[in-house]
């Protein structure tokens, strides 16, 4: 099949023609922002208790690009809040799917201040389907768990890369 060398000149200006109307309009991407991709790597995340609490700060370590080496600007606190809930009730009142939900409200800290410079919370709800089996069931639940964890962790990320990339004004007294 042989392309339309007219067709191909369309879609190379249309191209051009959106990359100049981004810049023109001040459109920069998250992560050209000078600084951003720096301070998200300097943040040292604790780790909350139990499964769960390991698992998302190792996927957030991964998101933010952590090096244990460097020294931190930031220490990040982290609360976790698990429920479970059934969903796809069989006719005999055994649930065959559950709905999970992890909600992760999280502090950040001034390494150097000790001050509070910004709070969120972020919320991921997942489902999974319960087998009969028991090992299996318990499989798709961890799974589920480590699914949120790294969705939390990706909405954490991208909530710290935005607030980074904001010019920060002075405080008037």
């Amino acid at each position: 099949m042989t392309r339309n060398p007219l067709s191909a000149l369309a879609t190379a200006a249309a191209l051009l023609a959106t990359g100049v109307s981004l810049q023109a309009c001040g459109f920069t991407p998250l992560y050209a922002t000078p600084g951003v991709s720096s301070a998200l790597s300097s943040v040292h995340v604790t780790t909350p208790e139990g499964r769960v609490g390991e698992l998302i700060r190792e996927h957030l370590d991964d998101a933010l690009a952590h090096n244990p080496s460097a020294p931190s600007t930031y220490r990040m606190d982290l609360q976790l809040g698990e429920q479970r809930y059934p969903r796809g009730v069989r006719v005999d009142n055994v649930a065959t799917r559950y709905e999970y939900v992890l909600t992760a409200v999280y502090t950040l800290v001034s390494s150097a201040t000790g001050a509070t410079v910004k709070t969120g919370r972020v919320r991921v709800e997942v489902t999974y389907d319960s087998a009969d089996q028991p090992y299996a069931s318990i499989a798709a639940q961890q799974d589920a768990q480590d699914r949120a964890s790294e969705e939390a962790a990706r909405k954490i990320e991208l909530e710290l890369a935005t607030w980074l990339a904001k010019p920060k004004t002075a405080k008037k007294p």
